[in-house]
């Protein structure tokens, strides 16, 4: 499942505090970290198999530390967060109510294997922005909260995927695109996300690339990877990439 968020700083145990933050009584304490615990030895199981399941992709350019990668499309469980006021703490609550609706909180009360990464998108304007699809958004600073996503194995398609029965779960159909990646290892913290949020829109920019979404973060990795063995990606939605002479992906 992809994973498109910054739960690896999220759920270090220093930042346990953040998950159980709301809870009110030791019943529930106890509830959390079960359910905490279950989710962390899932994850290991499922990041290190073999056959783990990711986004499919083909590269159309390389330059250097920069990819560009036509996607194909797929199927996300999809939540927002509007009451976190950071990324762990966002990461953590969203991916929590993904791994319920995977794990059978759902109308079928199917359990659903898990993929990588796990994809996580600040909020901002992205609502207003969506609907022209034309302009670049702004990624740094947000009030809104945050969009935090599994991928669905590709076995479901948006009709036959079991419907959650969280209603703060929605599943969406991701149409093929061209994204714009930049791979680093280390820590996932809001830090590092700016860092390498402002590297890649730069370097997109010198290309003279029309950037067509908000930053994306991707994390494949369970909090306890050491950072430098960790495989962390920050992408955008691009229009083109540096080996295309057309400017859109809709001419390629």
């Amino acid at each position: 499942m992809a994973f498109v968020i910054s739960w690896t700083k999220a759920l270090n145990t220093d930042n346990l505090h953040h998950v159980y933050s709301a809870a009110c009584s030791e019943k529930t304490i106890m509830h959390s970290l079960t359910k905490f615990i279950i989710a962390t030895a899932f994850l290991t199981t499922s990041i290190n198999a073999v056959a783990i399941e990711k986004p499919k992709y083909d590269v159309l350019h390389a330059d250097d530390k920069i990819e560009y990668r036509l996607y194909e499309g797929y199927v996300v469980a999809e939540t927002t967060v509007t009451d976190k006021n950071s990324y762990g703490q966002a990461a953590t609550s969203g991916f929590m109510r993904l791994f319920d609706y995977i794990s059978g909180e759902n109308v079928s009360k199917s359990a659903i294997d898990m993929t990588a990464p796990v994809q996580q998108t600040p909020l901002t304007e992205l609502e207003g922005e969506k609907i022209a699809m034309t302009s670049p958004v702004q990624q740094s600073k947000n009030d809104l909260g945050w969009s935090v996503a599994f991928m669905l194995p590709s076995k479901f398609n948006i009709d036959t995927a079991p419907i959650p029965s969280n209603e703060n779960i929605s599943l969406r159909e991701i149409p093929p695109r061209l994204m714009a990646v930049i791979r680093y290892s280390g820590r996932w913290t809001q830090t590092n996300f700016d860092e390498q949020s402002a590297l890649l829109k730069s370097a997109i920019q010198k290309q003279g690339i029309e950037i067509i979404s908000a930053a994306e973060s991707a994390v494949y990795n369970p909090p306890f990877m050491p950072p430098f063995m960790r495989r962390n990606e920050v992408m955008f939605e691009v229009g083109g990439h540096p080996g295309d002479n057309l400017s859109t992906i809709e001419n390629k």
